[in-house]
């Protein structure tokens, strides 16, 4: 099992575990990263360096819990560094706290370094090789995977921690377990092995623990000290402290001899080992420890304390004298246990990229030269070229490269700005007032107001019924303004329900109400700078009217659910088709708020008082039509136009530009005639024919008329004599069946039409 383990769903793909690796254990996936164990020391690098918390310990709480209510005899052994951790509380009280979680002994396990201490001075006495020292797991690691040919320099010697399990099961008896408790994440992949396997049962990091005493809500300050258990040690209380190996073994140590090498932290080890391995340097013992300022300095240290205040708290507990219950037979049996261990590589080789497979990489992110290879690091690789072999190997991915990763958003950013100059173009031509389409005076008066008040900072209000275009002038005032550079944002107050309108305008702060999981910006705050169009503004109700005014009267806008207000500079357009005086009257709509927007009016005409206009918009329309349908319109004819005008338009302009839309839909060769037409339009021009004065229609509107019977005759006699059969009655009539499809289309001719007639024309 892993000792490290990645919580997906948090993994943001930083990198910052990457970078921190120092073997590069990580393999980066498409949404996460992901820990190698073949290839992972168990440093802690990335666990304690992960800026989402995404990089957790392997859970052990759960199966120490399950371990402790079995009924089996437990054994705690407190790694050599619990005093610079448990700082707050003594170890008589940090003793009973475990006794009181059910385990039966508590040990130190810095008695564990003098249990080794004779072994360690019988194999580092040969001078025949550098020795390099065994008790840190990580260093052992980190041999074993990525320095296999040093393997043969490691002491043969357990660490402390396996020398405690051995020595304890020898003494009281195999059927005990176990529980080993330090800062050391790498002791927990020690104990998978098979040299190792079977001294202790579990380790626990001392936050692990921290995090049992809470959950059991076990107060240590609050507790009466307790002895330890077992043989109290000596020296072996220095051995977590930086040179501290050689004070607990009794190897006598000199600075000035450069025979003994003696090193702490990642950067003095790897370049130590890597010196080791090239012959560079050959003392005769080399002490190295993965973490800075040795394990007080592990990965589980609380870094609230400096280095300084936990080497005093490890000195302090060397020096006082701790009550301990030692056992009388802790140490008859030393002599039958062994701890000797072996060493087996387990290094896994990567497949080795070829020159040209580099060269590609590099290619890849815009490397072409030696000049270009940046060395950077911000991929978390020394070099590029270390970087692109990463890239072959599956560990790394090309989005790593900084460098690259930059030139590519700059390029997006040109691309972006030129896909939001067309859509502003393309935007300017939809709404632009050259789109306000007519030449009537009521029209060209409206056109004349826009100009007048765009560029000024005045709050206008646009009347009118639905569908003249009211959001079209709001758009046009906004591109007339000087804030046309900001944005236009436009609210429809009656599509959003009254209680999320407010939170929607002037947003919210976080449990604000039920669903408010987050603080939100309102659309007056995005508005900032520009112009907001509140369409339908006669709906909102009378909070809402107070808050508005608010923000009108002193430019401010307070969330829902927050005490602060927030200053903000927008420009308010605001349309109803309701009669706000009479609103007013009747107590629906506040006064002083009717005032604040009544600035400056801008009434739009309905369509009925624009007939003179209605070709014009036909023909606007039935180009956008022909655009959006992809179809090609040719013209209208005159009776579908005359039609038109006669029609009163309750929806206006949006009415009519979707009965343009069905009508092209509707016609096989891009003429609208009036049947396109819905039947309303249809009556509307036969009510105008029957009211008007003059009955005599002229010469050509008469010949359509027969001609129009006439052809729908000729049609249904020719399908009587083909007996239904469009196919026959086609070459009958000696016209290509797609046309004569298209004239039972045009006369609207259904199935029963398609039956033998028995009225034929003469």
């Amino acid at each position: 099992m892993e000792p490290i383990v990645t919580v997906k769903e948090k993994c943001r793909k930083c990198y910052c575990c990457v970078r921190s690796c120092p073997v590069k254990a990580i393999k980066v996936d498409k949404s996460y990263t992901e820990i190698i164990f073949d290839r992972c020391i168990g440093c802690g690098n990335c666990l304690s360096n992960c800026p989402q918390q995404a990089k957790m310990v392997a859970d052990k709480v759960g199966v120490t819990e399950k371990l402790l209510s079995s009924g089996e005899e437990v054994i705690a052994v407190l790694g050599s560094s619990f005093p610079a951790f448990f700082h707050n509380v003594t170890p008589g009280q940090l003793v009973a706290g475990l006794k009181k979680l059910g385990f039966a002994e508590v040990h130190e396990g810095a008695y564990g370094a003098e249990l080794i201490a004779g072994d360690y001075a019988r194999a580092t006495t040969e001078r025949d090789r550098p020795h390099i020292s065994s008790h840190c797991p990580a260093i052992v690691d980190l041999i074993e995977r990525h320095y296999p040919k040093l393997i043969g320099n490691l002491v043969p010697v357990v660490s402390p921690m396996v020398a405690m399990g051995r020595h304890l099961k020898g003494i009281l008896g195999h059927h005990v377990r176990v529980v080993y408790i330090s800062s050391c994440i790498a002791a927990k992949l020690e104990t998978q092995i098979k040299e190792t396997r079977g001294a202790i049962d579990i380790v626990l990091t001392y936050r692990e623990l921290e995090g049992i005493f809470r959950s059991r809500q076990i107060a240590l300050p609050a507790l009466a000290d307790e002895p330890l258990n077992g043989a109290r040690p000596g020296r072996g209380r220095l051995f977590p402290i930086a040179d501290g190996t050689f004070r607990a073994f009794g190897i006598s140590f000199d600075p000035l001899d450069t025979e003994i090498v003696t090193a702490c932290g990642e950067v003095n080890v790897m370049g130590i080992i890597s010196d080791l391995a090239s012959g560079r340097i050959s003392p005769r013992i080399a002490d190295l420890r993965f973490c800075y300022d040795g394990c007080i300095g592990g990965p589980g240290r609380n870094r609230a304390l400096t280095e300084f205040y936990r080497r005093n708290r490890v000195i302090t507990h060397f020096k006082q004298e701790v009550p301990c219950r030692t056992a009388p037979n802790s140490q008859a049996e030393l002599h039958d246990v062994p701890f000797g261990r072996s060493f087996t590589s387990k290094y896994a080789k990567l497949e080795t990229p070829k020159a040209n497979d580099v060269r590609k990489i590099l290619n890849a992110t815009n490397k072409f030269t030696v000049k270009d290879e940046l060395n950077c690091r911000a991929c978390g690789y020394r070099t590029c070229r270390e970087y692109a072999v990463a890239v072959f190997q599956g560990l790394a991915e090309i989005e790593m490269c900084l460098p690259y990763t930059l030139q590519q958003l700059e390029e997006d950013r040109g691309r972006l700005i030129q896909k939001y100059e067309l859509a502003r173009r393309e935007l300017e031509r939809e709404y632009g007032d050259e789109f306000i389409v007519g030449s009537d005076r009521k029209t060209l008066e409206v056109l004349g107001l826009i100009k007048q008040v765009g560029p000024t900072p005045t709050t206008v209000l646009i009347r009118g019924e639905s569908g003249t275009g009211k959001e079209l002038t709001a758009r046009a005032i906004h591109r007339y303004s000087k804030r046309n550079d900001k944005p236009l944002v436009t609210v429809n107050c009656t599509t959003i329900t009254d209680s999320l309108l407010e939170s929607e305008l002037f947003g919210h702060k976080r449990g604000a109400f039920t669903g408010a999981i987050a603080d939100k910006k309102g659309l007056f705050e995005a508005a900032d700078g520009g112009t907001i169009f509140l369409d339908e503004i006669g709906d909102i109700t009378p909070k809402l009217q107070a808050e508005l005014l608010r923000v009108l009267d002193m430019g401010e806008v307070r969330p829902v659910g927050g005490t602060a207000a927030k200053r903000v500079d927008v420009r308010l357009i605001a349309a109803t088709n309701k009669n706000l005086e009479l609103g007013v009257r009747e107590g629906w709509f506040r006064e002083d708020l009717y005032y604040r927007l009544n600035v400056f009016t801008i009434t739009m005409p309905p369509l009925r008082s624009r007939v003179e206009s209605i070709p014009i918009l036909v023909h606007h329309f039935m180009d956008k039509a022909s655009t959006k349908l992809n179809k090609r319109m040719v013209g209208i004819e005159d009776r579908a136009v005359k039609a038109l005008t006669k029609y009163p338009w309750p929806g206006n302009i949006r009415e009519m530009q979707n009965v343009i839309e069905r009508a092209a839909v509707l016609t096989h060769d891009g003429v609208i005639r009036i049947e396109n037409f819905p039947h309303a339009l249809s009556e509307s021009l036969e009510e105008g024919a029957a009211m008007s004065l003059d009955t005599r229609a002229s010469f050509r509107a008469e010949r359509e008329q027969h001609v129009v019977k006439l052809e729908k005759k000729l049609i249904q006699r020719y399908l009587a004599e083909a007996n239904g059969n469009v196919t026959r009655a086609a070459k009958l009539a000696n016209i290509p069946r797609r046309t004569f499809y298209r004239l039972l289309d045009k006369y609207h001719l259904k199935e029963r039409d398609l039956r033998p007639s028995q009225d034929g024309m003469a």
